[in-house]
C-alpha cells in the first residue's frame, strides 16, 4: 500500500489524535465536506490561492490560461489540489470541466473552502471533492485566481505545498510532510489497539480499565497480539 492508501485506511479521526500529541491542534480544514457520500482522499498538497475580486487584478490574471486553469491542467498523479477561497461560499471555485481535467491527470482530489458549481456533474466525474457548498456563479464573482504552489490558508488551516491532506466523512486535515511517517505509524498502531479493545467491549467487557487499558489489560493485549 502507498502512504496515501494507508492514510485513507486509518482515517482522519485516528490521525488527528497522533497530531494532537505533537501539539498540532489547528490542522483541520473546517467547514468543508465531501461533495458526495463515500468520497475520501489523501495525497500531497498542490495549492492555489484566490484573492478578492478587483477589476484591475482580474484583468491582469483572471482571463485566459490563468493560475486556476494552470493548477488543474498540471495537477500531478496522486496530488490533492487545495484552494484558498477565504471561506466564501457565494461563488464556485471549480466546475465539471476542471474536475474532469484533474481526474484525467490522476489527481487524488480537490479541497476548497469555497463552493463548487455544476456540483452534480463534478460529483459524476468520480473525483473526490471536499467543499464548503455549491453555488452556480463562476469564480470571477468574488475571486481572482492569483498564484499556485505557495503557502495558503484553507478553512483555517495552513497548507504548505507537499503537506499531506486527508479527507473522509469526518472532515479534512493537513499533516506536515516531515511528520507524515511517524504520525501514520502511530495512528496505525492505535487503530489496531482500538480494534482489539472494541472486540472485547463487543464481548461484554466494561470499559473501566480497558479503555484506556490498565496494566492487566496491556499484558493480555501484548500477549495476544505480540505488540
Amino acid at each position: 500500500m502507498t502512504i496515501s492508501d494507508r492514510l485513507v485506511a486509518v482515517g482522519t479521526a485516528g490521525l488527528s489524535t497522533a497530531l494532537r500529541k505533537r501539539g498540532y491542534h489547528d490542522v483541520f480544514v473546517d467547514g468543508v465536506g465531501p461533495l458526495a457520500a463515500g468520497m475520501r482522499l489523501a495525497g500531497p498538497a498542490r495549492t492555489l490561492r484566490l484573492v478578492p475580486f478587483r477589476p484591475d487584478l482580474f484583468a491582469e490574471r483572471g482571463g485566459g490560461f490563468n493560475p486556476q486553469k494552470q493548477a488543474f491542467d498540471t495537477a500531478g498523479a496522486g496530488e490533492v489540489l487545495v484552494i484558498e477561497a477565504r471561506g466564501l461560499a457565494e461563488t464556485g471555485t471549480l466546475g465539471d470541466i476542471l474536475a474532469l481535467r484533474a481526474r484525467h491527470r490522476g489527481a487524488a482530489g480537490v479541497v476548497t473552502d469555497g463552493a463548487v458549481r455544476d456540483s452534480p456533474a463534478v460529483a459524476a466525474t468520480g473525483l473526490a471533492v471536499f467543499a464548503k457548498g455549491a453555488h452556480p456563479s463562476v469564480l470571477g464573482r468574488r475571486h481572482v485566481p492569483w498564484e499556485t504552489d505557495v503557502v495558503i490558508a484553507c478553512g483555517g488551516a495552513a497548507v504548505v505545498p507537499g503537506d499531506y491532506v486527508v479527507g473522509d466523512a469526518d472532515g479534512v486535515l493537513v499533516i506536515p510532510a516531515a511528520l507524515v511517517g511517524e504520525v501514520l505509524a502511530e495512528a496505525e498502531d492505535d487503530e489496531r489497539r482500538d480494534a482489539w479493545i472494541a472486540a472485547r467491549v463487543a464481548e461484554g467487557e466494561p470499559v473501566e480499565g480497558l479503555f484506556p487499558m490498565n496494566a492487566s489489560w496491556k499484558t493480555r493485549y501484548e500477549a495476544e497480539t505480540g505488540r
